[in-house]
């Protein structure tokens, strides 16, 4: 039976564990030899632009031996009407499995119901599950795990909060999730992740509260892809979101500052913040590359 990674929740922790620990052997140059994708092809169908989620994706693939071939909606029927139906049924007989990076996240349920071939989603309006990997991978790295660990992230709750929120339910550490009225992360999402935590994950409005002794200070765009009609308006809103050296006091000495990138900086994140000691931004847009294969190799036999 095909597997599909549309949500960190389509993980159980045992196995998160396990990838996470297989992502930190291959960065460690284990396996170099192994290529489990040789004469295999997976697609990678992209709605919008990307610099980390593409680029990962193909060096991972051909690192593992494999061949990607990469798509956007109007180099295909699907811009002249072709169902996503009919596109899932028909790439499932050319490809081994399929990344796709989307604005809607029912659209890829939809492919991923219609396909026999598993897909990993590398970017919805819901969820960023491949960047929640990429996340956690970097939190063991620089804390040596997650039990009794307090993440902050701060900013919009969008689809990179939702899936943290998916990774702390997971791997039981506590969230707490700093935004202005109005620009709360998905009510779905954060009711059933509570249901299941046995961590503390909670929304407020105060950013100094939320950062207040983290171990973990995250932050995103305040204005995402599609949203740049509503730019002006959301940046007043988020003016007291930045992550700054003064905010940064309330963490603990040894605070750890994530950003899953591309950065604006002077608005969410400072430029001192960014290229501070505290900084790990680049070594988690890194573990990417590490955490996709480790996936790849879960899902592709």
């Amino acid at each position: 039976m095909k597997k599909d990674f549309l949500t960190l929740a389509d993980l159980t922790t045992d196995a998160l564990s396990g990838l996470i620990k297989r992502a930190v052997d291959l960065k460690a140059g284990k396996d170099r030899s192994s290529c489990p994708l040789i004469g295999k092809n997976i697609g990678l169908l992209f709605e919008k632009p990307s610099t980390r989620t593409r680029v990962s994706f193909e060096a991972g693939i051909y690192q593992l031996g494999g061949n990607t071939i990469s798509m956007s909606r109007d180099e295909l029927q699907l811009g002249r009407g072709e169902t996503m139906q009919d596109t899932a049924k028909t790439l499932s007989r050319y490809l081994n499995g399929i990344v796709i990076r989307t604005y809607s996240h029912p659209l890829l349920e939809q492919f991923a119901a219609n396909s026999t071939i598993p897909v990993i989603n590398g970017l919805s309006d819901i969820h960023h599950p491949c960047q929640a990997l990429a996340d956690l991978m970097t939190i063991h790295e620089k804390k040596g795990g997650f039990k009794g660990l307090k993440v902050a992230f701060i900013g919009d709750g969008n689809n990179v909060c939702n899936s943290l929120i998916e990774a702390a339910s997971l791997m039981e550490f506590d969230l707490t999730i700093a935004c202005p009225e109005g620009f709360e992360p998905n009510a779905g999402v954060l009711n059933h992740a509570k249901s299941s935590a046995k961590s503390e994950i909670i929304v407020l409005r105060d950013p100094k509260e939320a950062a207040g002794m983290a171990d973990v200070v995250y932050t995103d765009v305040w204005v995402s892809m599609g949203q740049e009609k509503d730019a002006e308006a959301k940046k007043k809103k988020f003016q007291s979101y930045q992550i700054n050296s003064r905010l940064l006091s309330c963490s603990k000495k040894d605070v750890t500052v994530l950003h899953c990138l591309p950065a604006h900086r002077g608005e969410e994140i400072t430029d001192e913040v960014m290229e501070s000691p505290h900084s790990a931004v680049f070594d988690q847009a890194e573990n990417r590359l590490h955490t996709q294969k480790a996936l790849i190799e879960i899902l592709i036999p």
